[in-house]
């Protein structure tokens, strides 16, 4: 990335993280009451900075895990560089300050009468609403891909149990098997995630089982860095890892888990050792049972404020969320939260909505010491999210070692500042 652009991401950063609200009566805010849904990048955020702007103000997070597992930086916990609880994130930092959180499931929404139910039995009022419950899957949208046959064929896509799993499989895999992943057509959360999954599989194949493959069958036939990702796989691996794109019968059409087999839209049948498939996804289902989905399944929000196109006083954000070419990524969801709260605190204080700028940076691991990234800055413009002309910078091809040495380092400075950012930690 040029050092213009970075300054660009720096001043969009800076300008949303330190948006300054003017003092609120106390009675004022004495009544008023914001509900978030989702505990992750960006119903935490979002939570953390309504309080920094409106310190009076009476703030619920509902989050059903006790512990938030974070899907970014898990596919290093598969290459065996992270440990799983280093992933793991709890609750009380934001407590401290003031927030109530209650992990149980968001059931219901009424937005007519403004209020949420819970499968705890309990019925929330809400001035504001906020939703960030990520991604639901799209069970049997690939012909024989349910629940059932995730137990089987893990996704993983959702960090946790099914993520565990994934890394068990592989364990247990003999040297010289095949992984085999279906990857989906766009849009799904974090689209350079199946590439970055393969490196880190292919990392601990390299040091454990380095005579076995990795096939990625892909509906699409470009994806997110794909130059750079080819570059590394190629200087790291050699040739473990084939990727077979749209055009040459990559498309998954349907999933035999029990035998550990997909075919493709052309009938070519391939046969796993793992099976490793990412299905289509949609917003998380409070968002459709709140009625602000629409028929792709996600969530349209308006670009100054990320309130839904189609509910007043509801904000979707996040990777529930529709907002054009920002993609869904965690870093993502912690800017849109940051700008969210900036929204609600003037809205709530009839202020002056905040500028609407947004900006996203995504590192990805292709080795231990080998980082790669593309970042970018957007606006709003009449109600939707534009690239910002000349703002998108990506990781140069052929850079050398210390490079990509510097990128991954990047990476993980990034991901603990950005979870002292949400959890304090």
């Amino acid at each position: 990335m040029s050092l213009s652009r970075r300054h660009l991401l720096t001043h969009a950063l800076s300008g949303t993280a330190s948006l300054a609200m003017p003092a609120i009566a106390r009675s004022q805010m004495a009544s008023a009451h914001v509900v978030v849904v989702g505990g992750g990048f960006g119903g935490g955020t979002v939570a953390r900075h309504l309080r920094q702007h409106l310190p009076q103000l009476r703030i619920t997070l509902v989050e059903p895990a006790q512990r938030f597992y974070t899907c970014p930086f898990s596919n290093l916990y598969l290459a065996g560089l992270r440990s799983w609880e280093s992933l793991g994130h709890g609750f009380d930092g934001l407590r401290a300050i003031g927030i109530e959180v209650i992990h149980a499931t968001a059931l219901d929404v009424n937005t007519t009468q403004r209020n949420i139910t819970l499968d705890n039995g309990q019925r929330l009022n809400w001035e504001k609403l906020v939703l960030s419950p990520g991604v639901d899957m799209r069970w049997n949208a690939l012909e024989g891909y349910d629940k059932a046959a995730a137990k089987l064929a893990p996704h993983a896509w959702k960090a946790g149990a099914q993520t565990q799993l994934l890394r068990q499989q592989m364990e247990a895999m003999k040297d010289g098997g095949l992984f085999v992943m279906a990857i989906p057509d766009n849009p799904f959360r974090c689209p350079p995630g199946p590439y970055e999954r393969a490196s880190m599989v292919a990392h601990y194949f390299k040091q454990h089982k380095p005579r076995s493959k990795i096939l990625l069958l892909d509906a699409k036939e470009n994806f997110s860095k794909k130059a750079l990702f080819l570059e590394g796989w190629k200087a790291l691996y050699g040739e473990m890892i084939e990727w077979i794109s749209l055009s040459r019968d990559g498309q998954v059409t349907r999933v035999d888990a029990a035998a550990l087999e997909v075919e493709t839209m052309f009938g070519q049948r391939h046969k796993a050792d793992v099976l490793n498939v990412i299905p289509p996804q949609k917003a998380g289902l409070i968002a459709e049972r709140a009625g602000v989905t629409d028929f792709s399944g996600w969530a349209p929000v308006r670009g100054e404020s990320f309130e839904s196109a189609q509910v007043p006083n509801v904000y979707v954000l996040g990777d529930a969320s529709f907002a054009g070419p920002m993609p869904k990524s965690g870093f993502a969801a912690n800017n849109q939260g940051k700008m969210v709260a900036a929204a609600i605190a003037a809205a709530l204080s009839d202020q002056a909505p905040p500028t609407a700028v947004y900006a996203n940076t995504c590192y990805s691991l292709v080795g231990q010491d080998y980082g790669i990234s593309v970042a970018g800055i957007y606006r709003a413009q009449q109600g939707r999210l534009v690239d910002m002309p000349g703002s998108v910078g990506i990781s140069a091809l052929h850079a050398d070692a210390s490079v990509r040495t510097a990128e991954a380092r990047y990476g993980s400075a990034w991901y603990q500042a950005i979870s002292t950012d949400i959890w304090d930690r």
